[in-house]
């Protein structure tokens, strides 16, 4: 049952990650390691240079749904 400290998600659609669950996950593209950044709330492989959505603390895993990363962007 849900508790009041329960942080799987936030009011603007943020959501954390079980940390356990951080550690097993890979990049499906490279099978690469994955960064958690929280205030964006994607998963960010930067060899594929895509970040992968959390929604409702649940990672998206599909490259389809996967944005791509502007190296260029400041």
């Amino acid at each position: 049952m849900p508790t009041p400290d329960d942080k799987s998600s936030d009011s603007k659609g943020g959501a954390r990650v079980d940390p356990k669950l951080l550690e097993i996950l890979v990049c499906p593209l490279t099978k690469g390691p994955l960064r958690y950044d929280a205030e964006r709330g994607e998963l960010v492989s930067e060899r594929a240079n895509l970040a992968y959505p959390i929604r409702d603390g649940i990672p998206i895993m599909l490259i389809d749904e996967a944005r791509s990363l502007d190296k260029g962007a400041a």
